[in-house]
């Protein structure tokens, strides 16, 4: 989805979905997210966050813990399954595109901007 303009041009605002970006964080710091709160995990997700793993896995995952910190704006994203991006290249005919996710005051501002927009 096109949320800032309708053609996909360098430093344009995206919509993408979530999910990849959810499985990537959980599986590379073993803890969930994007949960709404007091939500149970189904068995699956919960033997993916608890499967056995090394003593040194272990430690790497404890370290990993200390700094996987994400803020609350980002988490408020990542429950409606949705993250603003920001492209940072300027995409040619095939339409491929390279980009980063919002996060930060610079996600609050273009939320802010939308908000604004749509009402």
């Amino acid at each position: 989805e096109l949320v800032r303009t309708k053609t996909l041009v360098k430093n344009c605002i995206v919509q993408v979905d979530s999910n990849p970006f959810r499985q990537w964080y959980e599986s590379h710091y073993a803890t969930p997210l994007g949960r709404k709160k007091g939500a149970k995990l189904t068995e699956a997700e919960e033997a993916e966050l608890n499967k056995k793993r090394s003593k040194h896995q272990e430690k790497k995952m404890e370290a990993r813990k200390a700094t996987g910190k994400t803020t609350p704006g980002l988490d408020e994203q990542f429950v409606t399954g949705r993250l603003y991006a920001c492209i940072s290249s300027r995409p040619g005919q095939s339409g491929r595109c390279d980009g980063y996710i919002l996060e930060g005051k610079e996600l609050e501002f273009y939320v802010k901007k939308i908000r604004a927009k749509k009402s």
